[in-house]
């Protein structure tokens, strides 16, 4: 996936740890919010929990398909969000140096 400095609907997913608390969200702007949330900058479940991890993300053609997408992975269960994690990102790396930059 290629995530560049523009404005790109993606949803992602920070994590404290390894299958620890994970938080579900969307943005236009991936590398800015993957850094508000590893800064603390946000107010929230990720700063309260500390998901500083981006550990998942999926890249839209437009935020109306981010946010549906957002919207079923918050409906569906915690094994799946693990599993697509997993799926991506079996080491439970941090993936925010790979977009900061840009691979």
């Amino acid at each position: 996936m290629f995530v560049s400095y523009m404005k790109n609907p993606c949803v992602y997913m920070m994590a404290n740890r390894r299958n620890g608390a994970v938080y579900t969200g969307v943005t236009s702007a991936l590398v800015k919010r993957a850094y508000q949330h590893r800064e603390g900058l946000i107010d929230g479940f990720t700063k309260r929990y500390g998901c500083k991890l981006l550990v998942w993300y999926e890249q839209h053609s437009t935020m109306d398909y981010a946010i549906a997408k957002e919207k079923q992975i918050k409906g569906g269960s915690r094994l799946k969000k693990l599993a697509m994690i997993e799926a991506m990102n079996p080491d439970w790396k941090d993936l925010y140096d790979d977009i900061a930059h840009g691979f």
